[in-house]
């Protein structure tokens, strides 16, 4: 495998970080994950859109134009022979000596790791999955914007702990009012007498590239859309309940906690978004947008 470190494509066994490279040290800087189609990176403009605002929120300036990071990304992919790939982009404050100060960096390490996409086990989407809202609450907004998509994911990490001891697939969030937030790398959805509900921005969660286009989807379907503020007693009640994400796509949750979600079984309103999802990749992939 070849990764792209600072301009160059590398063996992999040649890409290496400095110690003293301030993602290492501090979690200092942001990242994107994007999947490749047939060859084609899905939305990777929108991704690439959010990656330039996640930099300036930290004030992080990144050296690539829009064009620049779309052609590197297509390189990686062309040198490591991918069609259906996994794409981790990340870029740090870069090396520099000890401390907080970001001044210390003179320049920013530029990482794209491509590889190719392993599927999620089909069992998972036939039978669905068990989530477990958790004890750690997500940061707050006040102290770490949700729209940075950053390095630092010790919240997250916490988090996860808590849903592999529970015996579950992924974890939900509260924020410090107690409402629901997202898990650790998901947006979550539930489905309550036919309309689609999901946690509002204002709860303190990243906007996500796959949320934003399901609720569109949802929309023009005809299923009323509402996003706010809600408390586990809401999606305990649920009929239907999924997580979503870039590689992700939509994945059925049948159970939260010891709440057993609708009839315990995938959902037809899930399985039906499922369906017209793909078919908005499949349209994106026909415009040739590369």
């Amino acid at each position: 495998m070849f990764v792209y470190l600072n301009g160059k494509l590398v063996p992999e066994e040649k890409a290496r970080v400095s110690v003293f490279d301030h993602g290492f040290l501090y979690g200092d800087g942001i990242y994107e994950t994007m999947r490749a189609y047939k060859g084609i990176v899905f939305m990777v403009d929108e991704h690439i859109k959010r990656l330039f605002r996640s930099g300036d929120l930290i004030k992080l300036k990144i050296n690539l134009s829009h064009e620049g990071i779309k052609k590197a990304i297509y390189n990686s992919l062309k040198k490591n022979n991918l069609k259906d790939a996994y794409i981790r982009l990340s870029i740090s404050r870069g090396q520099g000596e000890i401390g907080l100060d970001p001044e210390l960096c003179k320049k920013p390490t530029f990482v794209i790791i491509a590889k190719q996409f392993k599927e999620y086990p089909e069992e998972l989407y036939l039978r669905g999955v068990k989530i477990s809202i958790v004890k750690t609450r997500r940061n707050t907004p006040e102290a770490l914007n949700p729209k940075i998509k950053s390095l630092n994911f010790l919240n997250n990490i916490l988090a996860k702990i808590e849903a592999k001891e529970a015996g579950a697939y992924e974890a939900i969030m509260l924020n410090y009012k107690g409402y629901l937030t997202e898990g650790t790398i998901t947006n979550i959805f539930f489905i309550k007498d036919n309309s689609l509900f999901t946690p509002s921005i204002e709860a303190g969660i990243l906007d996500g590239i796959t949320r934003d286009l399901i609720i569109r989807v949802a929309e023009r379907k005809g299923i009323k859309v509402t996003e706010g503020l809600y408390t586990p007693e809401n999606i305990y009640d649920a009929d239907e309940t999924f997580i979503t994400n870039t590689t992700l796509e939509i994945l059925p949750v049948i159970k939260i906690d010891k709440n057993v979600i609708g009839k315990g079984i995938p959902g037809s309103v899930t399985k039906d978004l499922h369906r017209s999802y793909k078919e908005e990749v499949e349209r994106y992939l026909k415009t040739g947008k590369n």
